[in-house]
């Protein structure tokens, strides 16, 4: 069992449709907030925090007018009450 508070590796969760889901979800999110055109193209690695509900930092490549870069973003969920919130979207490095 996880416990709260700490930040795990989120093994496997690369692949996971919910993961995805929410890196497309930053993006677009960032997209819409930063006037962007961003285009996602996958998540390279997850960690998780057990919060009231669950942080996700989820690190991604994206395509920036045809440069691949990396980014991480910090996206908060609480299922219960159909909530997601981007926190955090920062550049890591341009590839």
């Amino acid at each position: 069992m996880a416990t709260l508070g700490n930040i795990r590796k989120s093994e496997g969760s690369q692949n996971s449709l919910e993961v995805n889901d929410l890196a497309r979800f930053a993006v677009d999110q960032h997209n819409s907030k930063q006037n962007t055109l961003l285009e996602f193209k996958k998540v390279t690695n997850v960690k998780e925090q057990v919060v009231a509900g669950t942080a996700y930092y989820i690190t991604m490549e994206v395509a920036d007018g045809g440069q691949k870069k990396t980014y991480e973003a910090k996206v908060w969920v609480k299922p219960w009450m159909n909530f997601k919130e981007v926190q955090e979207f920062k550049l890591v490095t341009d590839a």
